[in-house]
């Protein structure tokens, strides 16, 4: 059996695939890969099926040794990526020998990046899924120096293409589209959502992203309406915007909780999610409604 040797994992490796669908109603989070479209397409690379455990890294430094040998890619934030020191390209699958090893550098631009080996990675399913859920604690734990991963068999045809040159154009605000969520009616000005820009704050993580206002921004922060009332807590959506009492938005990412008592004004786009789930500490963002 072919196995993948965790060399160092850099702030944060965990393994991820798709989820763990359908246990909302027991207080289950979904969880699975943070920016599902880098997932997928890292998948698909290497011709696994879409739904195959990944590792996705945060802030580079992962390094990896394969055992034997693998197919292999790496999708995501845009980092440098090298097989034994030299780069070899985002996106580009490549084949490693026994031996070989390869590493992700710190992005020059979004935050996770998603390794693929065909096959994908062998390890125990919980409640149907191989992703860690940082929130619940459920699913393998992080990953640590010195962790062999079996390599499995969740191979598909092989695929038409084995490159996608990654966008590495990345405008300086990064632009979310919203649906209206619907609690709209428990703020006193809910279009002041769209207006101006927000900074992600240094407290993002998988959970989700907390937002504030630029320090010389002239757009206050967002207000609760003092006759709203308080909320009973209900169901939380992917990608919900929640506001808290503080006036700054969250926007819930892969591991956040099942429901929530403040209230949710907007819903993001699958494809605001992705982008969401790369903003690094710092990141300006705008909203725009759909």
């Amino acid at each position: 059996m072919t196995t993948v040797t965790v060399v160092a994992t850099g702030p944060l490796a965990t393994i991820q695939d798709l989820g763990r669908s359908g246990y909302a109603h027991l207080g289950v989070p979904c969880s699975g890969g943070a920016d599902r479209a880098s997932l997928r397409l890292a998948n698909r690379l290497v011709g696994n099926r879409e739904s195959a455990a990944t590792i996705e890294s945060t802030l580079g430094g992962l390094r990896v040794r394969a055992d034997g040998n693998a197919l292999a890619v790496v999708t995501g934030a845009d980092a440098v990526v090298r097989v034994n020191g030299t780069p070899v390209g985002l996106g580009a699958a490549v084949v490693l020998r026994a031996g070989d090893e390869l590493s992700v550098d710190p992005p020059r631009w979004g935050l996770r990046n998603y390794l693929a080996v065909r096959g994908g990675f062998d390890v125990t399913p919980v409640l149907g899924s191989r992703s860690t859920d940082t929130l619940s604690g459920l699913g393998p734990a992080p990953l640590a120096a010195d962790t062999r991963l079996p390599v499995g068999s969740e191979t598909d045809e092989w695929p038409p293409t084995q490159s996608a040159p990654p966008n590495t154009e990345h405008p300086p605000v990064v632009e979310l589209e919203a649906h209206a969520g619907p609690r709209t009616d428990h703020l006193v000005t809910a279009s002041a959502l769209y207006a101006g820009t927000w900074v992600v704050g240094a407290d993002a993580n998988r959970v989700g992203v907390r937002l504030d206002r630029p320090g010389d921004s002239p757009h206050p922060l967002l207000e609760h309406r003092p006759d709203a009332g308080e909320l009973r807590s209900e169901g939380v959506a992917h990608g919900s915007v929640q506001v808290p009492p503080s006036g700054r938005p969250v926007l819930f990412l892969a591991d956040h909780p099942v429901t929530g008592g403040y209230p949710v004004v907007a819903v993001l786009s699958a494809e605001s999610v992705d982008l969401a789930a790369q903003l690094a500490p710092g990141s300006e963002i705008r909203f725009r409604a759909r």
